[in-house]
């Protein structure tokens, strides 16, 4: 996954440049980002403080390194399928 240019703490101040109530398209125009960008930082972002975000970030990396040398992936079990439906599919199979 491609690093943002943009470190936690200018994230959370360009959210909050918003949040001071200057439109989307403007900020959006002075950080050379774009809307969908922003409302992309604004759902995943938006109230976290620039700790939290660092946080988050290096979570995020460990995540993607053990993915990287080949963790095993999480054994989902299917859910075990009721009584009464297994006759019925035995009986429309036979």
């Amino acid at each position: 996954m491609k690093r943002s240019k943009f470190s936690e703490a200018q994230i959370a101040f360009i959210l909050r440049k918003k949040k001071e109530g200057m439109p989307v398209a403007e900020v959006c125009r002075q950080v050379g980002i774009s809307e969908a960008t922003f409302y992309n930082w604004k759902r995943r972002y938006e109230g976290l403080s620039p700790s939290e975000l660092k946080r988050m970030r290096q979570l995020e990396d460990e995540n993607n390194v053990a993915d990287r040398e080949g963790a095993p992936p999480v054994q989902i079990k299917p859910r075990p399928v009721p009584v009464w439906r297994r006759t019925e599919y035995r009986n429309l199979v036979m």
